[in-house]
């Protein structure tokens, strides 16, 4: 008789759900860890949909002072194995639940109203404080006020510490804080220009409840990204952050190899345990290796079908402000990292100040490598507290992600005729068209600087190529005959064509003549170092040379 297996939780959160409906990975260790740790304050900062949310939900859960026995949600899983000290904590703490994941809006006053919605259900939630003889009338009016959604922003300041303490006068115990993506509002201001109120708000919500406040028995927060002290934590020196590059709870978000494994055992798919790897692995906290488990959970659930799941969560506003400024920077290091085991080594900034990431010196590297699109996998903590890091891009999903958010930034730029226009023309090996296109795209995207480097063109091109993704597979910097082409096309069907790119910058002084001259070296390099070595080993017959030179906005190009 075949076994009924439990359903995955795709896209719930509701952990005593999970606990009665859906097969659940057990990571109530966590529970014990915080105890033995003896936190008071702590920040989780992990990439979106690694589980943050449902952890904060297992929490409540577990430390919550209800009417209804929720010790039954625990008896099976192992924080009840650890012993009698960690048992009689179940069920013994007021809990102050606040999630900020859906504060989403375009403009600071729709925001605020999410926000004061949020305080007010969460006020609603705790009526025996209106009821209660411990609490004085004062704040049973201030109560009314935040129920009612008609106090004042002063007043919505200082809610969590004001709730924090009614609590604990009604209970006689120090409530438990917890905050689920507190940095979406922060995020939400960045992207729509009103940061400046949303950081003053959250600086004075979460410092009057969290700095020295008596009445918090521990608080626990989660984010993408830790903000830095001087934006949204002044004061709250007490505060501890966990981040991907810490050890101590690296092994609570997101899946592990272990569990990984028990999953495919359970569902019967354990042959697809390579696919689930190269796809969706390749993450590294702290010292613990981890997989996506959005990804995994998804991948599984619908019949093994390996494409990018977690790419479809969000629209990456950030990763757009961060891969559309068109710089060498930028794209030398996306060059590195796109290339087959590319690598680059980068000190790494735990702490984000994100006015700082439209500005020049950004320090993209750091913000991908929080937020889930780099991994580290070399790190040396260095005398001033910065971690030197080697990084590289985790998985084929995340590979897949790269192509399409430059593709999809190439569009908005440019329209999706030029990027369309230079597939048909290097395929047809219309060079006309190619140098009318590259030309066109050069003037609508690029500042002008004078001395670019070839690495920055060579970045610039095979972000335009990844559109190839799906007929080829692309290859960049590898040996072929004599030498190391930088880039070539490798025809995925039989019958259509392969193609070889050699990229050289010229000078800004440069006329029109001299740089069809450098087009010409580069194109004579392609054939004097026989570049199409591999490619004729792998049977294709058709292999379109290009030799393209680039003096700041002007490309000249030579062809077969």
């Amino acid at each position: 008789m075949q076994q009924t297996r439990l359903p995955l939780p795709v896209g719930t959160t509701d952990f005593k759900r999970i606990c009665r409906e859906n097969y659940y990975v057990d990571k109530t260790l966590l529970i014990k860890d915080l105890l033995d740790e003896k936190v008071s304050n702590i920040l989780f900062t992990r990439p979106r949909r690694f589980g943050k949310t449902l952890n904060m939900d297992m929490l409540r859960t577990f430390f919550e002072k209800t009417d209804v026995d929720t010790s039954s949600y625990f008896k099976d899983k192992a924080i009840w194995q650890q012993g009698e000290s960690y048992r009689q904590q179940q069920g013994q703490y007021p809990v102050i639940f606040l999630s900020l994941k859906d504060i989403k809006a375009q403009d600071w006053e729709t925001a605020y109203e999410l926000l004061k919605m949020i305080i007010s259900s969460e006020y609603a939630r705790h009526p025996e404080l209106q009821a209660g003889n411990e609490i004085s009338q004062q704040d049973k009016d201030f109560y009314e006020k935040i129920v009612n959604k008609n106090a004042n922003k002063a007043d919505y300041m200082l809610s969590l510490q004001i709730l924090s303490r009614m609590l604990y006068q009604y209970y006689k115990k120090a409530p438990v804080i917890i905050i689920d993506e507190y940095d979406t509002p922060i995020q939400e201001g960045f992207v729509n220009n009103y940061y400046n109120e949303a950081i003053r708000f959250i600086r004075n919500f979460f410092s009057a409840a969290l700095k020295d406040n008596p009445y918090i028995t521990m608080s626990i927060m989660t984010g993408i990204l830790r903000v830095a002290k001087e934006s949204i934590f002044s004061g709250l020196n007490n505060i501890r952050v966990d981040s991907v590059l810490d050890d101590t709870f690296s092994a609570y978000f997101g899946f592990t190899e272990g569990e990984v494994k028990i999953i495919t055992q359970y569902y019967n798919v354990t042959e697809k345990l390579a696919e689930i790897k190269s796809w969706y692995d390749g993450y590294r906290f702290g010292s613990t290796e981890i997989y996506n488990p959005w990804s995994v959970i998804n991948y599984i659930s619908s019949s093994c079908k390996a494409i990018p799941y977690w790419s479809q969560t969000s629209e990456n506003t950030i990763i757009h402000e961060i891969l559309k400024k068109y710089n060498e920077a930028t794209y030398r290091n996306l060059h590195e990292l796109l290339k087959e085991n590319g690598q680059v080594s980068s000190v790494i900034k735990t702490n984000i100040i994100y006015p700082e990431l439209k500005g020049p010196q950004t320090d993209i590297l750091g913000f991908l490598l929080m937020t889930g699109y780099l991994k580290a996998t070399e790190m040396i903590l260095n005398e001033d507290g910065e971690h030197l890091c080697r990084l590289n891009i985790p998985n084929k999903e995340i590979r897949t992600i790269y192509r399409k958010e430059i593709i999809s930034l190439l569009i908005a730029e440019v329209g999706d005729m030029t990027v369309t226009d230079l597939r048909d023309a290097l395929l047809n090996k219309d060079s006309a068209v190619i140098k009318e296109t590259l030309g066109r795209f050069m003037m609508q995207t690029i500042s002008y600087y004078d001395g670019l480097r070839e690495s920055y063109y060579h970045g610039l091109m095979l972000g335009l190529i990844t559109i190839f993704e799906y007929t080829h597979f692309i290859r960049s910097n590898r040996e072929s005959g004599t030498g190391r082409y930088d880039i070539q096309l490798i025809p995925k069907n039989a019958g259509m064509p392969g193609i070889i790119i050699e990229i050289k910058a010229g000078e800004a002084k440069d006329d029109d003549c001299a740089l069809s001259k450098l087009a010409q070296v580069a194109f004579d390099q392609i054939e004097e170092k026989k570049y199409d070595t591999e490619l004729r080993s792998l049977g294709v017959s058709v292999i379109h040379k290009y030799g393209i030179a680039f003096a700041n906005k002007r490309v000249e190009l030579k062809t077969n």
